[in-house]
C-alpha cells in the first residue's frame, strides 16, 4: 500500500528541522519528501501533527525466556507499538542468559510475535557470570546487534579487556555498564543529605566515574568500539568529552527516568522510584539534559525494566529496581519539549537517529529510501496517566497518576499501521 502523508509537521532528526510539509511511503519504504501524491496512494491528513521517524529503544527488558509473567514479546511489542516505538533492541539479561547461539535463535523466534522490529543484544560473559568470555563471532552471526551484562559490570579487568579487543577483531559493540561495582553494591539512592535524612544505603556519583574512566582507559588500550548505557551525573562528562577529542569509538546514553526525575522524586519510599543506577540530584538532571543538546550524550531510552508487584510491593531497599517506559517515553520526552531543554529534532535525533546509527541500523530518518517506520503524534495533548491501561504486563511507572503531554495517534512499521487511527481519507 502507498500512503501519503499532507499536511504533515515533519521532525527530521538528521537535517535537525521541524517544518510542514508531506511524505510518501510505499513497499516498505519512504519514497519521496514534499512530493505530489502517487496515483491511487491513501492519502492520510495530519491536520498539523508531527511526523517523525519511529523510536529506536535501546536497552529494552523482555522477559523470555525465564520471566514471561513479568513481560512477553507479544506484551512488550503492543506497548512499544503504542508508544511510538518501531524498534526494540533487547538487552540479553533473562533467565538463562542470552549468551549462547541457540539461546539467541530461541529470542529471535519468539520475538515474531512482536508487531514491531525486534534486534537483540548478547550477554558479553556466559551466564553474565564476569569469568568467562561469551563465543562473541558466532553470537554475532545469528543476530547479536551488540553485547553486554546488563547491569552486571563485569569486575575482572583482564577479562573486560579481553572481551574489548576480541570485538575489535569482528568490529561488535561492547555497552558497558559504568558504576563501580565494590561501591555500588547494596545502595539504594545516591549520596547526600537526602538519602540520610530517609535513611537509606546510599553511593556517591564519583562511582559512575571511577568506571567510566576505567572502562576508557581500557577502550583507548583496546581500540575497541564502546557504548556506556547509562550516564546519570555531570562529573563523568569531562571523560567523555576527552576520550573522543582523542579519537576514541565511543558513544552514551541515558535514561528517560534520569532526565526528567530526581532524587526527591522518591518521596515516601515510593519504590516505583527505585533504580539502578539511583535517580541522582536536579544540577545532574539539568546537566544531562544540557549533554543530550549538546551532543555529548547521544542516545535517550526507556531501559524498559518489568517487574510483577510482588518484586515491588517490598521495602525500598528490597524492591527490584526498574520501570516499564515503552509506552512513557514519548510523553515523558514532551516533558523536556516543553519546559525549553530539547526541540523536537534534538530528542529524535537522541531517540531514533543516534541509536540507529550506532547499532549499524537503516531506520530513524526521513530520508528517501528509508524503511518506512514512522509514529504520528500530538506533542499536546494532555492526559492523566492510569498504569493500569499500559499495554505492559507489568505496571511498575514512576509516571502513574501524572499530568503528561503527548499521545502517539498512529504507529507505522515498515510501510504497515500497527497501531491508531490515521483519519485515511
Amino acid at each position: 500500500m502507498t500512503m501519503h502523508f499532507i499536511n504533515a509537521r515533519l521532525i527530521d532528526p538528521e537535517g535537525l528541522s521541524d517544518a510542514t510539509g508531506s511524505l510518501t511511503i510505499g513497499d516498505g519504504r519512504i519514497m519521496a519528501r514534499d512530493g505530489t501524491a502517487p496515483e491511487g496512494a491513501v492519502i492520510v491528513d495530519c491536520h498539523g501533527k508531527c511526523l517523525a521517524p519511529g523510536i529506536v529503544d535501546w536497552g529494552v527488558k523482555v522477559g523470555e525466556p525465564g520471566e514471561r509473567h513479568k513481560e512477553s514479546f507479544r506484551s512488550a511489542g503492543r506497548a512499544a507499538a503504542a508508544g511510538g516505538v518501531t524498534t526494540m533492541v533487547v538487552r540479553p539479561d533473562t533467565l538463562p542468559p542470552i549468551d549462547t547461539p541457540e539461546a539467541l535463535e530461541f529470542a529471535t523466534r519468539r520475538a515474531a510475535d512482536a508487531p514491531v522490529n525486534i534486534r537483540h543484544m548478547a550477554a558479553l560473559t556466559k551466564g553474565r557470570e564476569g569469568a568467562e568470555m561469551v563465543e562473541m563471532g558466532l553470537l554475532q552471526d545469528v543476530g547479536a546487534i551488540a553485547f553486554t551484562d546488563g547491569v552486571r559490570v563485569v569486575a575482572n579487568s583482564k577479562l573486560f579487556a579481553r572481551c574489548l579487543t576480541y570485538s575489535r577483531g569482528i568490529g561488535a559493540l561492547i555497552v558497558g555498564h559504568p558504576q563501580d561495582p565494590g561501591l555500588s553494591r547494596g545502595a539504594v539512592a545516591t549520596s547526600g543529605k537526602f538519602a540520610s535524612l530517609y535513611g537509606l544505603p546510599a553511593v556517591s556519583p564519583v562511582a559512575e566515574q571511577m568506571r567510566l574512566n576505567h572502562d576508557l582507559a581500557l577502550v583507548g588500550m583496546t581500540g575497541a568500539r564502546y557504548h556506556a548505557d547509562q550516564i546519570t551525573c555531570a562529573a563523568s562528562l569531562p571523560a567523555l568529552i576527552r576520550a573522543r577529542k582523542d579519537g576514541l569509538d565511543v558513544t552514551a546514553g541515558v535514561s528517560i527516568h534520569h532526565l526528567t526525575l530526581n532524587e526527591f522524586d522518591v518521596g515516601d519510599y515510593r519504590t516505583f522510584f527505585r533504580f539502578t543506577p539511583p535517580l541522582r540530584s536536579e544540577d545532574d538532571r539539568q546537566a544531562m539534559v544540557q549533554a543530550v543538546a549538546d551532543g555529548v550524550i547521544d542516545v535517550i531510552a526507556s531501559f524498559h525494566t518489568p517487574q510483577d508487584e510482588e518484586s515491588k510491593r517490598l521495602p525500598f531497599e528490597s524492591a527490584a529496581p526498574g520501570a516499564v517506559g515503552l509506552q512513557t517515553l514519548l510523553p515523558a520526552a514532551m516533558r523536556l519539549y516543553h519546559q525549553g531543554g530539547l526541540d523536537l529534532p534534538t530528542l529524535w535525533r537522541a531517540m531514533s537517529l543516534n541509536p540507529a546509527r550506532r547499532l549499524g541500523l537503516d531506520s530513524g530518518r526521513l530520508t528517501p529510501g528509508a524503511p518506512a517506520d514512522l509514529v504520528l503524534f500530538d506533542p499536546d495533548t494532555p492526559f492523566v496517566l492510569d498504569r493500569f491501561t499500559l499495554e505492559s504486563k507489568s505496571k511498575n511507572t514512576p509516571f502513574d497518576g501524572q499530568r503528561m503531554e503527548g499521545r502517539v495517534i498512529a504507529t507505522i512499521v515498515g510501510g504497515e499501521p500497527v497501531f491508531g487511527d490515521m483519519d485515511a481519507k
